[in-house]
């Protein structure tokens, strides 16, 4: 019985102590979910802007720009998958490539050819595992992405999709990130980026600076210098990047709150399991007690009555 409650306690230690740690990721997580929710807050207007100036330059004039083009037969589709560099995020980063994987199945149903690229190493190490082909990845900056690294991922991209199909090059760009909603909702989910869907914006003017937007929303008009085609050029990398870098932050955010979930999740479980050890422990230290106590009253007893033996 000794041996039981020795068990029992070394147990309680155990979880005791993974309680402690799961606690602290848990504050740790719930820190950065602020200061990630902070970001995506300040970055979400800036990005939304210029996809406003994108599109209206290229609703605004009849330049055919490779990134702003439909192409007539798309052959192969590029998809950036954006997942975590660690794990402990419950399903956070299956729910991502569970949608990254359906997108890939509808543009290959298309007759597409699809390149993958991953941000995250935990997509990355999804992806080897199965020996698929990855064309490019990025990891080591998931938790705190920079403007910085979202140049870096969308420049092998914007090139890719610049170049002809014969060379390399792909006829679309998509992005599956997770979407942050709230600390309880994080949301998988997949968007074209690129060709840009254009607008279509009724150029009826009501006055010499204005026309009617397709709900009588009040847009400018616009003049172009040097020209409209050196405007996508210079707008339509800015544009890439703003959504990437929108999009990691999304990420970063949801994969936090996720976090925070699982280990508070897991600290109240270690909870519950310590005081459902705590009480086997009692018991077993009560029955214990109990048989020592019957040992002692049942050797008393036989003293006794060997004693009363040699009398008579």
């Amino acid at each position: 019985m000794g041996a039981q409650l020795r068990v029992y306690k070394r147990r309680i230690r155990s979880v005791t102590a993974t309680k402690k740690i799961t606690k602290a990721m848990e504050m740790i997580a719930a820190s950065r979910v602020v200061k990630a929710q902070r970001k995506v807050a300040a970055s979400t207007p800036y990005a939304n802007e210029l996809t406003r100036a994108v599109t209206a330059v290229g609703t605004g004039s009849n330049t055919k720009h490779p990134l702003t083009t439909e192409a007539e037969n798309p052959t192969r589709a590029a998809v950036l998958l954006m997942t975590s560099d660690r794990g402990l995020a419950g399903a956070f980063n299956s729910n991502a490539i569970k949608a990254a994987e359906q997108l890939t199945e509808r543009l290959e149903r298309e007759g597409k050819e699809v390149d993958t690229y991953i941000v995250g190493r935990r997509g990355v190490a999804h992806y080897k595992f199965r020996e698929r082909k990855i064309a490019e990845s990025w990891g080591g900056f998931t938790d705190e992405p920079t403007y910085a690294d979202a140049k870096k991922v969308a420049a092998p991209l914007i090139e890719a999709i610049e170049k002809d199909t014969a060379d390399g090059g792909v006829d679309e760009l998509h992005i599956v990130f997770t979407e942050f909603v709230s600390m309880m909702t994080q949301t998988a989910l997949g968007a074209r980026l690129l060709p840009l869907r254009l607008e279509e914006v009724a150029q009826t003017p009501t006055s010499a600076a204005t026309a009617a937007g397709p709900q009588g929303e009040i847009l400018p008009l616009f003049d172009f210098e040097p020209s409209a085609e050196d405007v996508l050029d210079a707008l339509l990398p800015r544009y890439v990047e703003s959504r990437i870098y929108n999009a990691l932050l999304q990420s970063a955010a949801s994969k936090h709150a996720a976090t925070r979930r699982a280990m508070k999740s897991a600290t109240d479980n270690a909870g519950e399991l310590i005081e459902t050890l705590t009480r086997l422990a009692n018991q077993a230290r009560q029955a214990e007690i109990t048989q020592e106590i019957s040992e002692i009253v049942g050797g008393a007893s036989a003293l006794a009555d060997a004693t009363a033996g040699s009398d008579r």
